[in-house]
């Protein structure tokens, strides 16, 4: 029977990452993943795929729009969507290979079946061919999360789908109705309407992206909507029904009762964690209230010898704080000191324009009591924005009014996913709004906004 210093069971963000850094640093290592592909939902269904479509249809879109402007004439336009989706597939095929190599390189054993905690030392390994146990020093759980189904609207996968039927239509639908305008929801919304649907979003609450700061949420909804996505917020879905290849839908607004048709719709709501079928009750594993597997500081269980990371624990769903989550106990299982920094975790949102945050929001300084100010500056200012026709967004700084210490910086832009990695970078490091102000940046670039709110920020 195999011993090993590490059974993790889930190969994607958290679990390959894990075992990659684990097994690079001479640890002993086996992932049990019940996928055909390693990499887990973000690069199968999610992360990866997703930008895909976005990079894709954001070509169509300026294709469309944006050419002429730039002297660049082209006849009719026209999407074959075949080919689009299969690049996508190719991008995700690619990209599992890859992590494939890695488990080789650092010699990673990958189990393919369903993983279960017997005890704090074995894992029991289901597959077609048969059962077998894995004898281990430390177990990691690392199975992400699933899409969240409304209890009166069940994904049929046709009609009422989750983001994973979301990314791989066969035609572009006529019409589809989004439910919640949180990051997937818009972003596959954009996917779609750039494509030629007619798409409409409704939102519970009261704006789009509501953990980011509401200036952003307002302007990106604004910039969404001139690109013909249409939004119902304080809007609450009540009811479906589904027949002839479309769904009819019952929401509530302000006490009125409204009806959305649409060929195809979206359950955007959300994501839960992953945990059916691992043992834990029987292995004593604590949970949160929420339903998480609740860990300490260090990402340790109830359970000596039995660890969790990524999104079956508290804290938000995404891959990277999954990543960095990973690369972190694997230094702490090869006896080394590690640790992550949860209030300089980034978030993006991959529409166009993008939107990117880290650290706290004008919002909850408020709310918190705290005095700060606020810099802000405008790509429209900017040379090199100007000259790549990408104008629309800015840059807002929010620094500690005594000491100047970023507090939380806020991007809407076309790459606002890159420019935000600077301002993580910043904050790790305590910076103040003056460090970054007096950093010298390249000219012309779109970083440069960047210094430029700093400096209005520590004015």
């Amino acid at each position: 029977m195999p011993t090993y210093d590490l059974v993790i069971i889930g190969g994607g963000p958290a679990g390959y990452v894990c075992a990659n850094h684990a097994g690079h640093l001479g640890l002993k290592v086996a992932v049990v993943e019940k996928h055909k592909n390693l990499g887990g939902t973000c690069l199968n269904v999610g992360c990866i795929p997703s930008k895909a479509l976005l990079n894709s249809s954001e070509h169509f879109h300026y294709a469309g729009h944006r050419f002429a402007a730039h002297g660049i004439k082209t006849g009719e336009l026209s999407v074959d969507l075949a080919t689009l989706m299969a690049r996508k597939e190719k991008v995700v095929s690619d990209l599992a290979k890859g992590i494939e190599f890695l488990f080789k390189k650092n010699k990673v054993e990958r189990f393919e079946g369903t993983g279960k905690i017997l005890n704090a030392t074995t894992v029991e390994v289901s597959s077609p061919t048969g059962i077998q146990k894995l004898e281990t020093r430390n177990i990691l759980l690392a199975t992400g999360s699933v899409p969240i189904e409304l209890p009166f609207m069940k994904f049929d996968g046709q009609t009422i789908v989750s983001s994973d039927q979301a990314i791989a239509f066969a035609e572009v639908p006529k019409t589809l109705l989004v439910i919640g305008a949180g990051a997937i929801g818009i972003e596959l919304g954009s996917v779609w309407a750039r494509l030629g649907s007619k798409v409409t979003v409704v939102e519970f609450l009261p704006r789009v992206t509501a953990g980011f700061d509401a200036e952003v949420s307002t302007a990106l909804q604004r910039s969404l909507e001139k690109q013909g996505l249409v939004f119902h917020l304080n809007t609450k879905v009540q009811s479906a029904k589904t027949g002839k290849g479309k769904a009819s839908i019952t929401a509530v607004k302000d006490g009125v009762e409204q009806t959305f048709e649409a060929e195809k719709v979206l359950v955007a709501v959300g994501r839960k964690p992953f945990t059916d079928g691992l043992g834990l009750e029987a292995a004593g594993v604590r949970m949160t209230d929420k339903g998480r597997i609740a860990v300490d500081a260090k990402w340790k269980t109830s359970i000596d010898g039995i660890y969790a990371i990524g999104d079956v624990i508290d804290g938000p769903m995404l891959a990277h704080k999954a990543e960095a989550e990973g690369r972190a106990l694997a230094e702490i299982f090869a006896g080394k000191t590690a640790s992550i920094n949860t209030a300089t975790i980034p978030n993006v949102v991959y529409t166009s324009p993008e939107a990117a945050s880290v650290g706290l929001t004008e919002e909850q300084l408020k709310e918190n009591g705290t005095a700060y100010r606020s810099g802000k500056w405008n790509f429209m200012a900017n040379g090199r924005a100007k000259a790549a026709d990408q104008t629309e967004g800015f840059v807002k700084i929010l620094a500690d009014a005594k000491t100047d210490r970023i507090l939380g910086v806020h991007i809407l832009s076309s790459i606002a996913s890159e420019l935000i990695a600077e301002c993580v970078l910043a904050m790790e490091f305590s910076a103040s709004a003056e460090d970054l102000a007096r950093t010298m940046h390249a000219h012309p670039t779109m970083a440069e906004v960047i210094r430029e709110a700093a400096e209005a920020a520590s004015a």
